[in-house]
């Protein structure tokens, strides 16, 4: 699994570890993470929470040399509190939440993420059937055009969102919308020539507000911080990357309840993004934010 992980050292310096420490990687991905922290200290031990098999599959290959020390838990973070109480863990010293999707999901998955492949329709974080409760194919060829035009704009943040719920439509009266390519040709085509990004395909937005309507991802990211923050020890760090401004906002939204109600200090008054060098060697870092808070 190829994937570069994003704000690695800041990350990880915010955990101020002095060895000892129990830490839950709510996104496990490639174990960037992970790996990192386990080779900070001979005694840290992390919990590592995914999704997808065949990231587990890869992390755990990669991370083997730390023996028990890492362990793996094959759930969404939005259960962490319960999946932790489960495997015996009452109390955690510090959360990482890298909330961007792996560029292995993004590449090589063959689940429809990008719009550069011709992929089946899912954009799925799961690849088990039993986990799926919806895939992108029903999305597009399913939901009626105010709900589109509604998640294109309101997660994607696009202008022509009307206009791409309307194709979309028009299209799959013709016959069903099968793949990624079919998908991202139609959005192309119905963003005025004129309007196309320069930096970025045109179908991006429409791209991540459908995989964030899959995978409930707000709703996932709200779940996930309140249950690890019923886990976190006092004075225990959660140290959240965000990709979206909409994730950002629920990120930033949380810490500072969190601070006004007395329970929280908030480590970042402003987030930390990537520096020149960082978003030269991985562009994909480039709308990275990291915001860390302290349990008080």
């Amino acid at each position: 699994m190829n994937h570069i992980t994003v704000l690695l050292k800041e990350t990880v310096d915010a955990l101020g570890l002095k060895g000892g420490e129990t830490i839950v990687d709510a996104t496990l991905g490639g174990g960037g993470h992970s790996e990192e922290i386990l080779e900070r200290l001979p005694d840290v031990k992390v919990i590592g929470f995914e999704l997808d098999r065949h990231a587990i599959e890869s992390a755990t290959k990669k991370l083997s040399r730390f023996g028990e020390r890492f362990s793996v838990i094959n759930e969404n973070f939005s259960s962490i509190d319960e999946s932790l109480e489960r495997a015996g863990v009452s109390v955690v010293d510090g959360f990482v939440f890298d909330l961007g999707v792996s560029s292995y999901q993004i590449d090589a998955s063959g689940r429809g993420f990008s719009f550069l492949r011709n992929e089946p329709l899912t954009m799925t974080l799961s690849d088990d059937p039993l986990k799926i409760t919806v895939t992108a194919r029903e999305v597009v060829n399913e939901w009626s055009e105010e709900t589109l035009a509604d998640i294109i704009f309101g997660f994607g943040e696009e202008r022509f969102a009307r206009r791409i719920a309307r194709r979309i439509i028009e299209e799959r009266t013709v016959h069903p919308i099968e793949t990624s390519l079919e998908l991202a040709e139609l959005v192309s085509k119905a963003i005025p020539a004129r309007f196309h990004p320069k930096r970025i395909h045109p179908a991006t937005k429409t791209f991540q507000a459908i995989r964030m309507a899959v995978n409930a991802e707000l709703t996932v990211i709200e779940k996930g911080l309140e249950g690890a923050w019923n886990k976190l020890k006092h004075d225990g760090v959660i140290a959240v990357i965000s990709f979206h401004s909409l994730e950002d906002r629920i990120v930033k939204r949380f810490a500072k309840a969190k601070d006004e109600a007395g329970e929280a200090s908030i480590v970042t008054k402003r987030p930390l993004g990537p520096g020149d060098e960082e978003i030269m060697r991985n562009p994909r870092s480039r709308s990275a934010k990291l915001r860390i808070f302290r349990k008080k």
